[in-house]
């Protein structure tokens, strides 16, 4: 079971390993909205088939918190915020090449080639691309490598990993954006590190942040982040 990082009646806020399942998929592997059903199921000693929403989804190599919806009218309220902008979630990536500038706001343009599962990243609209726009700042360096944070202002399909692979910053790791090397656990070294929003139910605010990932690389930068 995921290490839950938060839960009440109406929401459940969960650590995602770097080689977890958000949702089901094709693959029949194991997933954490499976795992928090059964937990939900046993805990509350809930007969029948357990609610649970999925409100976003991580990509399967990154890590950091996931939020899920308990009941269905948090669900709609959430998707909504989500839709509208109105949560701030905030990732930590690592990097080996220092980016354009210290701190930007970049917008491109991202077109999700299926097949491939890649999106492409244009610096105007093409048929069939989303408006994709990011903030990073950078926080922290170390020998070799670069700590980014950044602010998602819209939640496009590989969104952080292909803009940053734009600005000629692929995130270590990630092969499909063009990092020259794997990570040796198969992950990437993206962190959804926090979610900020106001409670669906409750209207007040919730902040979730998780710890640091396990591994080598992480503990190089925990004092360029404020822990919480």
């Amino acid at each position: 079971m995921a290490e839950i990082l938060y839960e009440d009646n109406h929401i459940i806020a969960v650590y995602k390993r770097s080689s977890d399942l958000s949702q089901g998929d094709k693959s029949g592997d194991s997933s954490i909205d499976e795992e928090i059903k059964k937990y939900i199921a046993e805990k509350y000693k809930k007969p029948g088939e357990v609610f649970l929403g999925v409100v976003h989804r991580l990509d399967r190599p990154v890590s950091g918190v996931i939020l899920y919806a308990r009941t269905s009218k948090a669900l709609q309220r959430l998707n909504e915020m989500f839709r509208t902008k109105q949560v701030k979630k905030i990732y930590l990536a690592i990097v080996r090449e220092r980016p354009p500038e210290d701190e930007a706001t970049i917008t491109h343009f991202l077109k999700k080639n299926e097949k491939q599962n890649k999106s492409y990243v244009y610096d105007n609209e093409v048929k069939g691309s989303k408006e994709a726009t990011l903030t990073y700042k950078l926080k922290g360096r170390s020998e070799s490598y670069y700590l980014l944070e950044v602010e998602l202002h819209s939640g496009r399909h590989h969104q952080i990993r292909a803009q940053l692979a734009k600005i000629g910053c692929p995130i270590k790791g990630d092969l499909k954006y063009g990092f020259p090397r794997s990570n040796e656990d198969g992950s990437i070294s993206l962190f959804a590190r926090s979610l900020e929003f106001i409670h669906p139910v409750r209207k007040e605010k919730i902040t979730i942040t998780a710890h640091f990932p396990e591994g080598d690389i992480w503990p190089v930068f925990m004092d360029s982040v404020a822990q919480k």
